[in-house]
């Protein structure tokens, strides 16, 4: 059963001037931001009652046109990458349409998560005609941590979540909350695909009502030279001290069992820093 969307994942917070967009990299006709979670990248007829927008933001604080590369949906915080120019934004759409872009996004899920898995499910759009064919997804996801709490919470006994990478091969629509549901952990938060009861409580819990998921980092190839280019939003930096992740410090703040030993630096630095080791710390007993 499906939570009601109400003010849809925003981050409960008292009325305020939105500071500036946090910009990340900026170079040519080419810039990356931080997307802060309940905003929509642009207007659409859907919208009402909406008042932040990405691309009109931005286009104010820059007083520029800007073009979104690609999309984030309204309650996902982290990397959104924009251009200046049509011309400039086709340029690294291909490299998504490609699939030549590494996403890495970090989610807070309901449950134990296999510590690995690839889910190669198509999914079809929506608001597809019945007989549209689905369309191939594949993700590959691994468990961070762990997190038990001995607190019941609906018909459970105690309360378990795992802190979860996923790096998504293709862009469908909601691909990886809609891939989570189909492992059965789906997203705290996510009031299309989680649980009503789960979501209101860790948002009581934490005191931040928002749908978890975040971009935190992407690769690419570099518009102009080729070389790698990894952009990141990481929870532990500067964007800390703007409070645009703060969030996700709440969260960390939790007792979790890491799996690997430098899972949490990972998690803090957009899961860019470092590799794996081969060797995993246990999971709860």
């Amino acid at each position: 059963m499906s939570d009601t969307p109400t003010s849809s994942d925003l981050i409960g917070c008292p009325e305020r001037p939105e500071p500036p967009l946090r910009i990340l990299w900026r170079e040519g006709d080419w810039l990356a931001i931080h997307k802060p979670a309940g905003w929509l990248v642009h207007r659409t007829g859907l919208d009402a009652g909406e008042t932040r927008f990405i691309v009109q933001t931005l286009r104010d604080q820059l007083g520029r046109h800007v073009h979104p590369v690609h999309r984030l949906d309204k309650g996902t915080s982290g990397v959104l990458l924009m251009a200046l120019s049509t011309e400039a934004a086709r340029a690294l759409a291909m490299q998504f349409e490609q699939r030549q872009v590494d996403k890495r996004y970090l989610a807070f899920v309901r449950g134990w998560s296999p510590d690995e898995a690839v889910v190669d499910h198509a999914l079809r759009l929506d608001d597809a005609p019945p007989d549209a064919a689905p369309q191939p997804a594949l993700t590959r996801f691994r468990t961070l941590a762990t997190l038990l709490l001995d607190v019941p919470v609906d018909r459970y006994p105690q309360t378990r979540a795992a802190l979860v990478e996923a790096r998504p091969e293709t862009g469908r629509r909601h691909q990886i909350r809609r891939h989570l549901k189909h492992l059965s952990h789906p997203i705290i938060g996510d009031t299309t695909h989680g649980k009503g009861a789960h979501n209101r409580w860790w948002a009581a819990h934490l005191g931040v009502q928002r749908m978890w998921l975040h971009a935190a980092s992407l690769t690419m190839s570099h518009p102009e030279t080729g070389q790698p280019l990894t952009i990141a939003s990481p929870i532990a930096s500067s964007l800390q001290e703007a409070g645009l992740n703060a969030d996700w410090l709440t969260l960390l703040a939790q007792p979790w069992r890491w799996l690997h030993p430098n899972g949490r630096q990972r998690s803090l630095m957009g899961l860019t820093e470092g590799g794996w080791s081969p060797e995993g710390h246990p999971r709860h007993p």
